[in-house]
């Protein structure tokens, strides 16, 4: 049956209503995939046209797709990389939702912690079967829209449920009209669309839903699911497999608005991003993704490549946090212990980074001929080398200029002394059998021997990698929800709490936007008096601390100079943090003391010596900031 052979003319849309074909035998197009040979792709030259929506984003499913492929998370991982997608892109809107499970208490338990933040973006979805009981969980977590399975291929219907086409409808329609009635948004999960009978089947469905959201007035959304990695970013070839065919079907004939549909694929055929691009680009608003494209078998398209492409489309934005891109990398690599492949796309190890002493020396005359975007600024990674016999000198004093930050006038070039006695230490390392790359670390050493004035005190790089450190933990509590209500009484109980699992924050307390402190002193119990002492409590002005005053001046992290404290008489930095609403207005500063010398124990026994912007080897163990007080709860 061809798309004109239909039974009459849809009352709510105009369009051609489409009958359901229920066959006694399925239809598994055995003339492409006859599952022996790789699947032929069809093609019928015909073309549909391209039709970007003006506004097109994505929704994430690193936590329910995502967590089929690997261990499952935490609830306090899922919670902070939850954080890190708000970063990235949910301020601005355009990672719209974040799909989670709702099986496990694990997961309802995270579900609950990020919904607590009260982020607008992502909104927080559920997941679950076309099973009318699964709804009480839906019910329960409170939510406004949830996924539902409704498979729509007859290797589905036939051979994994054991239905008819016109059961399996009916049953779909009825847990889709039980979520109306729940007052739960249905987005309706086309699995296996790739391989599906368009118009036997799935237009039939697409046009029943799209009459029963007529009916009940509310909107019904349509996830299509290219389950195998089937789908084909070619207007010419023929449907089932071709992206722009099967938007173009769901969007014009079962008459679904761009937003009410979303692509979801599977990278069986390396084929999942630029086929998710297909379906914007073709009229489908919604791209689901995965943070590093993790998912079942070869995963799903990578979410921070998706971002990208956006901003290729759109251009700029301001609300979108590019640097979030390298900070969940990281995170993957320390906290999760995934190894990401060195060459992936903008978030491997050496993505950026070049060993042929050629496009150095290019590098060096222009960083742009080399590298495809600022990196520093949009990713927080510049761009690297690795040194092996192909590096040149070349290669050499980039990674020398690189590590120290030399710039200008400062830098070093290929023909410097020092540089040349680097690179024939280098070339002997070969001559004499070598068959590894040159680490990070014997060239520093080579480095310190030969420019020795270059390098800073080790006090101050230890300082630095502290203060680091220490950022990412105040950080994360000006984001905190509580903290940013400016409610004294909520916000100390959190405020105690992170001073009690990081002793390294000698005191910590919180000020209004003036700079007068509204909590008391978080500190132990012993300090907590001696501050007293010294009027340094509630309701004193902290305006006069330069950490305060120019965080308030100017909403970013302020950090003192070291000073001897006269609380504990060890050598400590005091930091102010910005605390800003959902408005990114200022509402307060968070102000902490830090104990320099217990804080530089703990990164001085993990910390790579490499200045940033050296590239790190994957897998490196990320440092615990409690580990002081995991030791201390073990003696």
């Amino acid at each position: 049956m061809n798309k004109l052979d239909h039974v009459g003319r849809s009352p709510f849309v105009g369009k051609p209503l489409y009958a359901l074909q229920d066959v006694d035998e399925p239809n598994l197009f055995r003339e492409h995939f006859t599952y022996r040979d790789v699947p032929r792709i069809p093609f019928d030259w015909h073309r549909v046209p391209m039709a970007l929506p003006d506004d097109i984003f994505i929704t994430d499913t690193t936590f329910r797709d995502g967590q089929q492929a690997r261990e499952p998370f935490t609830a306090q991982q899922i919670v902070d990389l939850y954080r890190m997608l708000h970063r990235l892109g949910g301020r601005s809107g355009l990672i719209r939702q974040s799909e989670f499970f709702l099986y496990t208490q694990r997961d309802r338990e995270a579900l609950r912690k990020c919904r607590e933040l009260g982020y607008k973006y992502p909104e927080v979805t559920g997941w679950i079967r076309a099973n009318i009981n699964d709804f009480t969980l839906v019910r329960e977590a409170g939510l406004a829209e949830t996924g539902i399975l409704t498979s729509v291929s007859d290797y589905h219907i036939f051979n994994k449920m054991k239905k008819s086409r016109a059961e399996a409808m009916e049953d779909y329609l009825k847990i889709v009209r039980a979520s109306i009635e729940a007052d739960v948004l249905p987005r309706c999960h086309f699995e296996d669309v790739t391989r599906a009978d368009i118009y036997g089947f799935v237009l039939p469905f697409a046009q029943r839903l799209r009459a029963l959201a007529d009916e009940c007035r509310t909107k019904i959304k349509i996830r299509l699911c290219d389950t195998l990695g089937f789908g084909v970013p070619y207007a010419e070839a023929a449907i089932p497999r071709s992206v722009p065919k099967l938007v173009w079907l769901l969007h014009h004939e079962a008459d679904f608005p761009s937003d009410w549909l979303e692509w979801h694929g599977h990278n069986d055929f390396h084929k999942v991003h630029i086929n998710t691009m297909t379906a914007w680009m073709y009229g489908c608003a919604g791209g689901n993704a995965t943070l590093l494209g993790i998912g079942e078998r070869t995963g799903n398209s990578p979410l921070e490549a998706l971002v990208v492409e956006y901003l290729a489309l759109k251009g700029p934005d301001a609300n979108i946090d590019t640097a979030a891109i390298t900070d969940i990398a990281q995170y993957f690599e320390r906290e999760l212990g995934d190894r990401i492949p060195h060459n992936q796309p903008f978030v491997g190890s050496e993505f950026n980074v070049t060993r042929a002493g050629i496009h150095v020396d290019g590098v060096l005359k222009d960083e742009e001929i080399y590298n495809v975007f600022d990196t520093t600024h949009l990713l927080n990674r510049p761009v690297g080398v690795i040194i092996g016999d192909k590096s040149g000198a070349a290669g050499i004093a980039y990674w020398v200029n690189s590590c120290l930050k030399l710039t200008g006038d400062q830098a070093i070039s290929k023909r410097h002394p020092a540089v040349e006695a680097i690179h024939r230490w280098v070339m002997q390392e070969y001559d004499n059998g070598r068959a590894t790359s040159i680490s990070n670390e014997e060239l520093l050493e080579q480095a310190r021997r030969h420019l020795p004035h270059l390098f800073r005190g080790e006090l101050e790089q230890v300082r630095d990698r502290a203060i680091a450190e220490a950022e990412k933990i105040l950080k994360w509590a000006s984001e905190n929800r509580k903290i940013i209500s400016m409610n004294p009484d909520v916000i100390q109980p959190v405020i105690e709490k992170i001073v009690d699992e990081n002793p390294f924050i000698q005191r910590m307390y919180v000020t209004d936007s003036n700079g007068v402190q509204i909590t008391d002193n978080a500190t132990d119990e012993p300090l907590r008096a001696a501050y007293e002492r010294d009027h340094d409590v509630k309701g004193t002005d902290k305006s006069d601390r330069q950490w305060i005053r120019k965080t308030l001046q100017k909403p970013a992290v302020h950090v003192s100079d070291f000073y001897t404290s006269t609380i504990t008489h060890k050598l400590c930095f005091s930091a102010g943090v910005p605390v800003l609403d959902y408005r990114d207005q200022l509402v307060g500063v968070i102000g902490a003391d830090l104990n320099f010398e217990e804080l530089a124990e703990d990164v001085d026994q993990s910390a790579s010596p490499m200045p940033i912007g050296v590239p790190h080897p994957a897998g490196t163990p990320r440092r615990s900031m409690n580990a002081r007080a995991a030791r201390a709860k073990k003696a």
